[in-house]
């Protein structure tokens, strides 16, 4: 393990409580393990990793996250996550692959959300023409994957860009209408979710299926 890693993975083990992790397991029901860190507590390790290494690059940045990911521990890939979050400046279409490995592991929504949210989206809309038409096409190619959590982040990953004026709607009513191809009910409450949230901040923006 890195020098960084071992300081987030010790941070995360000393703010750990017994109680917290099991309420934490019953209630996102999942089979990963839990150290019973708070979200404050991860964002704030990350904080604290970024100000000791001071000159983490995007390699580095990179490194770490699938680092912190590979164990199969929430509040790891919680800090994973909180660093991209962190370094979202550093991040290009390279980085999909990665987080498209992320997402297919991840199977919650305070994971999957967080990633689509606060990372991808923001990254895409960073890039430069080529390298969008690159990223948008892996996300066309999500909307129509088997995989839910997929779909919902292709789905969910312009919110931020459309909601504040910004974002390409045609792509995301194209992507909306090849992720409803089945009936999953997951895919219907993401854009449920959207349209809710777009419906508030641009009301002029319709979709009909």
């Amino acid at each position: 393990m890195s020098d960084v890693g071992e300081f987030v993975d010790a941070a995360l083990q000393r703010e750990s409580s017994w109680s917290r992790a099991k309420e934490d397991r019953v209630r996102l029901g999942s089979e990963l393990r839990f150290y019973g860190a708070s979200t404050g507590a991860v964002r704030g390790t990350i904080r604290d990793a970024t100000r000791r290494y001071p000159d983490m690059a995007h390699d580095e940045v990179a490194a770490l996250s699938s680092e912190l990911w590979i164990v199969p521990v929430f509040e790891r890939r919680l800090a994973a996550i909180v660093l991209l979050q962190s370094h979202v400046r550093l991040l290009d279409n390279s980085d999909l692959t990665r987080v498209e490995g992320f997402l297919r592991e991840a199977r919650l929504r305070v994971l999957v959300d967080p990633l689509a949210i606060d990372v991808i989206g923001p990254m895409i809309e960073s890039l430069d023409s080529q390298n969008r038409a690159r990223a948008d096409a892996a996300l066309d190619r999500w909307a129509g994957e088997g995989d839910v959590w997929l779909r919902r982040a292709a789905l969910l990953s312009p919110l931020l860009a459309l909601r504040s004026g910004g974002g390409d709607w045609d792509s995301f009513v194209r992507r909306v209408r090849v992720a409803l191809i089945d009936d999953s009910e997951l895919v219907e409450e993401t854009v449920a979710f959207m349209l809710d949230e777009l419906a508030k901040a641009r009301p002029e923006l319709r979709f009909s299926r």
